[in-house]
């Protein structure tokens, strides 16, 4: 315990980041930033030749500034040189809705064989209380936990586009298999964060995690519901959102959308539902807001389709333009993000597709949305948009130009209410959803 703590304190830790992604690449390049040698691992070769190229396929993470501090490899062999062992790989749903934690369990079975004594493994990854201990600690039994080997779990706590709150800045849960576990984490972790939030065990800090994203989930599924309520009853849900919105205390506004989209709120109500199900508890109220969130892809094709019937226009004939496709606004991050599954559903309805976004050049997509790969961002022109008979605004980025939208359009179907309706002429043709 020792030497580890005086690598820490010195700088003379090794850190090495197992997946570098949205969540892995940005904490690789704070450890770098605070002097520490990062070894990447990963098993995308292309990932691992553009980082040792100091080439960055992320946004506002610049690798050139680090100079020999990071080094990736697709080799878990180098695991024995690591001090310090983050795991932050991808923890997403099967197709029945439960747990897919193969990507950790696979991590476990490449690290194991060169894990040796004085490591910390800390697992960032998103999952259901129990996983740091099911699928870490139960295959360390062999080590001398909290002596000579260390584990803790401590979620990520990214908000990718966020101008006001950057990584370091926001307090870290930090949690730990043991008390010394927990000594040795918030000895690492406050090098890097302004503020840690110990708590009593690795299960309350998976369920704190869960408990953050489903809290979102339950109030984007309340407002997506009001939403839907409020298209039945003529009223303006952003009005009423903003109106409510002054109400000081009680009340926070969330805004509605077409659905949710990034790799952790569609995902934790499906953890924690499947989780409690296995204790012999249903929660329904959690289970509810996700089937909300899920079905608003639906409701906004719905909804295309009663307005175009209206117009006396078939869907079929009709070309459709969507603007923005990343899951929020301002970022180039595209899991999970509602604009796909309004696409898959649209393209069994429409004569043609098209997207706009400034952000995301190409479409990379497999599974179910792989009819969509290698469609490419179309230029935002005048000429452009007056080919498609719809214009469909998913996501709301900055630096697109919504005046030229607006003027070229034949009718616009705005789901983030991103064009005012400021007189009769507008009125006609925009339909906020």
């Amino acid at each position: 315990m020792f030497k580890l703590k005086e690598k820490i304190k010195n700088k003379k830790a090794i850190i090495g980041v197992i997946g570098l992604g949205y969540v892995g690449l940005p904490l690789a390049s704070n450890f770098c930033s605070k002097g520490y040698d990062v070894i990447g691992f990963d098993k995308d070769r292309i990932k691992i030749d553009k980082i040792n190229k100091r080439i960055s396929y992320m946004k506002n993470i610049d690798l050139n500034k680090y100079k020999k501090k990071i080094q990736a490899t697709l080799e878990f062999k180098n695991i024995k040189k690591c001090d310090i062992i983050i795991i932050t790989v991808p923890t997403p749903l099967k197709k029945n809705y439960e747990p897919d934690l193969s990507f950790i369990e696979e991590t476990m079975v490449s690290i194991l064989p060169f894990l040796r004594k004085n490591q910390l493994i800390s697992l960032e990854s998103t999952s259901y209380p129990g996983t740091t201990e099911d699928l870490i600690a139960k295959r360390l039994k062999k080590m001398s936990l909290g002596k000579d080997f260390f584990i803790c779990y401590s979620p990520e706590r990214e908000d990718p586009g966020n101008k006001y709150f950057k990584t370091k800045n926001v307090p870290k849960v930090i949690s730990g298999h043991t008390s010394n576990c927990l000594k040795i984490g918030k000895l690492f972790y406050q090098v890097f964060f302004k503020s840690l939030v110990p708590v009593s065990s690795t299960r309350t800090a998976e369920f704190t995690k869960l408990l953050e994203n489903i809290y979102r989930s339950v109030n984007i599924g309340l407002v997506n519901e009001m939403k839907i309520i409020s298209k039945k009853m003529n009223i303006n849900i952003h009005e009423a959102v903003k109106a409510a919105g002054t109400k000081p205390f009680g009340y926070r506004p969330f805004d509605p959308g077409p659905g949710m989209g990034g790799h952790c709120i569609p995902i934790d109500p499906f953890y924690m539902s499947w989780k409690a199900k296995k204790l012999g508890y249903n929660p329904r109220f959690i289970k509810e807001a996700g089937i909300i969130n899920t079905i608003m892809p639906k409701w906004i094709v719905s909804n295309i389709e009663k307005v175009l019937k209206k117009n006396n226009t078939r869907i079929k004939n009709t070309k459709i333009l969507i603007i923005g496709i990343a899951y929020k606004k301002n970022i180039d991050d595209d899991r999970e993000s509602p604009a796909y599954e309004i696409m898959n559903i649209l393209k069994k309805k429409v004569s043609k597709i098209a997207y706009h976004d400034p952000l995301i050049k190409k479409i990379d997509k497999k599974g179910k949305f792989k009819n969509f790969s290698n469609l490419k961002s179309i230029s935002l022109t005048g000429k452009n948009i007056k080919k498609y008979d719809v214009t469909l605004i998913v996501t709301d980025h900055d630096n697109v130009n919504y005046s030229l939208i607006l003027n070229n359009s034949k009718i616009i179907f705005d789901c983030r209410n991103k064009i005012k309706v400021i007189n009769k002429k507008v009125q006609t043709k925009v339909v906020q959803l």
